[in-house]
């Protein structure tokens, strides 16, 4: 047992390390802030497809999702996938290409907070203010999930404190973020895309094996009322079939708004080299989020079959996230080759962390060194200073999210629903007002993202408590309240200058145009 868990730490140091080595190498290409933020706009189409998603999909993939699915069923989480991937779609479909185009247009924005005030001509920058405020905010307990992810993950496996295996993963991760900047968090987040679909792959048909075969899990699921039906859903504590209304399946898929509101994602669009090959990332994007999130709602169904024939035990609540950490540990006793192997799905339970985690801090650093010191507050600062307090922000950020993550029984999936409400409610509306939208302003803007954001914090802790028909998922009520709250102050308000109107249409004009 002893060389199983060398084996298992050897796959997970080699991967740590390479991960550190990329950060050094793209240090060397980071010559200046827009390097460092935004990689001098020089992403190729599959590293901008696979980084979008791997910086979107988290520790919730092969946590979050697989748990969910364990503990209730597939309605849960099979609705939030097919969200998620309706979203990711339309998402590179209709955003992808005009803010790449517009961000370039708008004085060669870099970050999202600098789009919104460019794009409206905010000379006094409180829009970028108010947005790089509502990115530090939310990111802070999204990183938190992240770090505790880690945690769960090595606490479960070597036995090790949960808050020592966090601030080791947190120091990796802030490692190669701080050297490597944009190129650093997208290039790791290819090659972490890739672990996170040969864990995926490995656990499945491993769990099927040893659950007894398809025909076995679905016996065995069948018998759990409500457990596989997508329009119910098994609770736990009373072991009956709790019905699935319209009204939630709506909630729940409203994940998908979401992502034309995050920053991370939204960064991998701005990005890119060849903004005509954003149909080429389209397409392995949506393939890879389909069949990842598939894999992962199978994992949890998997899961709760291998605990009926005895391999492994009932996992209660947000211990139902280590699913697959657990499935890895049964792996790893099967030999030293096997060992080896559990150690690289492990790793990639990390990489699904790292890959996200890496984007936060960037998005959440260029907020205070970039929008606020030297956009807001006029301090004037080199491009090296810039970088400097940029990587000291990191640290910071990263310090605060480990306080935030500090009890192990804090839920991955609670932590991320919350984080990503709060940006798809506050910047979502914005982007799709800013880029397809000809009469919105800056008041607009302004007054539907303070709405959208405030809202997240009324609905989920005033409102859904209430129950019923309220008890959906933020997200929801908050974007159409966000968006609303644009359009009449848009409405309300004089609208846009020439010079505004004029450039709007030139960014119609050029999407129409091949590069």
């Amino acid at each position: 047992m002893l060389s199983a868990k060398v084996c298992i730490m050897l796959a997970i140091a080699i991967y740590l390390i390479a991960m550190l080595a990329i950060g050094i190498y793209c240090s060397k290409k980071n010559k200046n802030v827009d390097d460092f933020y935004l990689g001098g706009r020089k992403l190729g189409p599959f590293v901008t497809a696979m980084s979008a998603e791997a910086s979107d999909m988290s520790s919730w993939l092969l946590m979050g999702l697989p748990g969910v699915a364990y503990l209730t069923g597939v309605a849960d989480a099979a609705w939030t996938a097919i969200g998620l991937a309706i979203g990711t779609y339309f998402n590179w479909l209709i955003i992808a290409k005009r803010i790449r185009i517009y961000s370039h247009v708008a004085d060669n924005s870099i970050t999202v907070p600098d789009f919104f005030s460019r794009r409206y001509r905010d000379d006094k920058n409180i829009l970028m203010c108010i947005a790089a405020i509502v990115i530090i905010v939310f990111f802070i307990p999204y990183t938190a999930s992240g770090f505790a992810a880690c945690g769960k993950l090595f606490s479960s496996i070597f036995g090790m404190d949960y808050v020592l295996a966090m601030v080791i993963s947190a120091v990796v991760i802030v490692g190669y973020t701080v050297t490597g900047g944009f190129l650093a968090a997208s290039a790791t987040d290819l090659v972490q895309s890739i672990f996170m679909t040969v864990a995926i792959i490995i656990i499945l048909l491993f769990g099927v094996k040893v659950a007894g075969g398809w025909d076995t899990i679905i016996t065995n699921a069948q018998a759990l009322p409500g457990y596989l039906n997508m329009t119910e859903t098994y609770d736990v504590v009373t072991g009956t079939a709790a019905p699935y209304s319209l009204l939630t399946i709506i909630s729940v898929m409203a994940w998908g708004l979401g992502y034309c509101g995050m920053p991370h994602i939204l960064l991998r669009f701005m990005a890119i080299e060849d903004r005509e090959k954003l149909k080429l990332s389209r397409r392995v994007a949506t393939t890879w989020v389909v069949v990842s999130m598939a894999i992962a709602v199978s994992i949890g169904i998997v899961g709760y079959a291998m605990t009926k024939a005895g391999a492994i035990p009932f996992l209660e609540g947000s211990t139902s996230e280590t699913i697959i950490v657990r499935i890895a540990d049964l792996l790893s006793q099967e030999g030293m080759l096997a060992a080896f192997i559990a150690g690289i799905i492990l790793a990639g339970i990390l990489a699904a962390t790292m890959s996200t985690a890496d984007s936060q801090l960037l998005a959440a650093s260029s907020s205070v060194s970039h929008n606020l010191l030297r956009g807001f507050f006029k301090v004037n600062i080199s491009e090296k200073t810039a970088i400097t307090i940029a990587r000291i922000t990191v640290c910071v950020i990263s310090v605060i999210a480990i306080f935030l993550a500090r009890d192990p029984d804090s839920s991955v999936f609670g932590i991320v629903s919350f984080a990503w409400a709060g940006f798809g409610a506050s910047f979502g509306p914005v982007v799709v007002f800013a880029l397809f939208w000809k009469r919105s302003n800056k008041y607009g803007a302004l007054a539907g993202m303070i709405a959208g954001g405030v809202m997240v914090f009324v609905w989920k802790y005033l409102v859904a408590p209430l129950g019923g028909a309220f008890g959906i998922y933020e997200l929801l009520p908050a974007f159409v309240f966000g968006a609303l709250v644009n359009i009449i102050v848009s409405l309300a308000t004089p609208a846009p200058e020439k010079e505004i109107v004029e450039e709007f249409e030139l960014v119609q004009k050029l999407y129409k145009q091949k590069a």
